[in-house]
């Protein structure tokens, strides 16, 4: 099992990949390919303890810019770290990709260069929330800002495995974004997918609301890429709100910081139920091999757990169980449209 890491992506880069590898490595013993100029990467290695894992480094001269178009990792920076390690995965020299630089050269390097599955029109990007009762995956986060109904449908299936594999759950309950409950509610677009999803044979609860995002009512959320994207980044912007609010009012009184001191085991396991870099970043479903897209302020802990996720999802066969399972559900279709 080997990773390749897109060691120039970031913003700070190329120091918290290498560490990030270094700990995936020592801690749970994954080998790592990082991709990027070797000038900057191997002093940053030298002398590391990776235990009996390996960390290999693969030149890539160029890097593409946050200020870039999103195509210019395949179209103008062939030589990419991006770009070559997508290549990477693609010539089975690596299991999966791990990048926590521009996003959107991500996932055009994944889709342009691994390729997709067959029967994904549109991969999506899966993010996991922290909710009242557990976690709650969202999808689509950012990677396809307008969907069709099929889209809809396709993105279901996806969370449905990917859900299985996190959560450990036979029949993870699916539910539709929208503005009310009823499937007369929401948006012609929303309407038409609730009609979509309810064929799936999935477990399919229905139309969800902004408020049952935390209360644990359904396990995976599907909803379009903007909103998506939305959601999350209002979700890490709360997150980090609560956490900075805490930190101000338990400094204010001494009362207040004997209680943190009484509470610190609590507080440490709320900080980290909250904290994406425990989570690593987000998985694009759909691509043929494993591709973990992170926060462009990624730090070296987020990087490892990249590692280790993108490591899990390969050993599963993530990807070849969302093919079959596409494949499956495009094949019953056919089969009731002859009907």
């Amino acid at each position: 099992m080997k990773i390749a890491v897109d060691a120039m992506g970031g913003d700070h880069a190329p120091d918290v990949n290498v560490d990030g590898a270094v700990a995936a490595a020592r801690e749970y013993g994954v080998s790592t390919i990082l991709v990027g100029q070797s000038a900057k990467i191997a002093p940053l290695l030298a002398g590391k303890d990776t235990g009996s894992a390996t960390i290999e480094i693969v030149e890539a001269p160029e890097v593409v810019g946050m200020d870039e178009p999103a195509v210019a990792a395949v179209r103008k920076k062939r030589f990419s770290s991006i770009r070559v390690a997508a290549g990477l995965v693609r010539e089975g020299k690596a299991d999966g990709l791990v990048s926590a630089g521009h996003t959107g050269a991500a996932m055009v390097s994944a889709k342009m260069v691994i390729g997709t599955i067959e029967g994904v029109d549109r991969p999506a990007l899966a993010a996991i929330i922290p909710t009242v009762s557990g976690f709650c995956l969202l999808l689509d986060v950012g990677a396809n800002p307008e969907c069709k109904n099929h889209n809809f449908r396709e993105f279901a299936v996806m969370g449905h495995l990917y859900a299985q594999l996190l959560f450990d759950m036979t029949a993870p309950r699916i539910g539709l974004m929208s503005i009310g409950e009823e499937d007369t509610k929401g948006t012609d677009k929303t309407k038409e997918a609730f009609k979509v999803l309810k064929e799936t044979g999935l477990n399919f609860i229905g139309n969800v609301e902004g408020n049952d995002v935390f209360n644990g009512r359904c396990d995976v959320i599907v909803t379009d890429g903007f909103t998506g994207n939305v959601l999350l980044k209002a979700s890490e912007s709360l997150a980090e709100m609560i956490q900075k609010s805490l930190r101000e009012e338990i400094t204010k009184s001494a009362k207040a910081s004997i209680g943190f001191l009484l509470s610190k085991s609590a507080f440490r396991a709320f900080k980290a139920r909250i904290d994406y870099s425990e989570y690593g970043g987000a998985p694009l479903l759909g691509v043929k091999k494993c591709c973990i897209i992170g926060h462009g302020r990624s730090s070296a802990k987020a990087i490892k757990n990249a590692i280790r996720l993108a490591a899990e999802f390969s050993r599963k066969r993530m990807s070849e169980r969302i093919q079959e399972s596409i494949a499956e559900l495009h094949s019953r279709e056919k089969g009731m449209a002859v009907q």
